[in-house]
């Protein structure tokens, strides 16, 4: 389980084509609240593709959940003491854990995994009781 002290929001979108808009829409309107407008664009569009990525495979409810890491509370297995983070979780109800690809130059779409394993600090899967979480970790500047 990953720590959660600190700040956190989450949200819970259907399995719907308006759900990345939305998902976008409430992430970068926490992340301004939170004053993590550094880390916006790239929080922005990594939480694109992979919810992208759930609608795509996944016929259920897509969660979003952004965890501002307090340092000072040490770490976890998940979540190793050092400085601030953000991590961000996006969960489907489809246990088969995503697969990195290599996209040809062609190719339309299989970049979003190669964008979020090349922007985060780290990544990973991991499975819950009705399906799959997604995770990232963005160090943010600064604080």
């Amino acid at each position: 389980m990953i720590d959660t002290d600190g700040e956190s929001a989450e949200w819970a979108f259907p399995a719907e084509p308006g759900a990345v808009r939305t998902a976008r829409h409430a992430v970068r309107g926490t992340l301004h609240e939170w004053g993590l407008e550094a880390v916006g664009d790239v929080t922005v569009l990594l939480v694109s593709e992979l919810v992208t990525n759930s609608l795509r495979y996944a016929s259920g409810p897509i969660g979003v959940r952004l965890i501002r890491r307090n340092p000072a509370a040490g770490g976890s297995a998940d979540t190793p003491a050092g400085g601030p983070a953000l991590l961000v979780e996006i969960s489907d109800p489809l246990p088969d854990p995503p697969r990195e690809r290599v996209a040809d130059s062609e190719d339309e779409g299989g970049r979003g995994l190669h964008l979020v394993a090349v922007s985060s600090q780290r990544w990973g899967t991991r499975h819950g009781k009705t399906g799959k979480t997604v995770w990232f970790e963005l160090a943010l500047p600064g604080e």
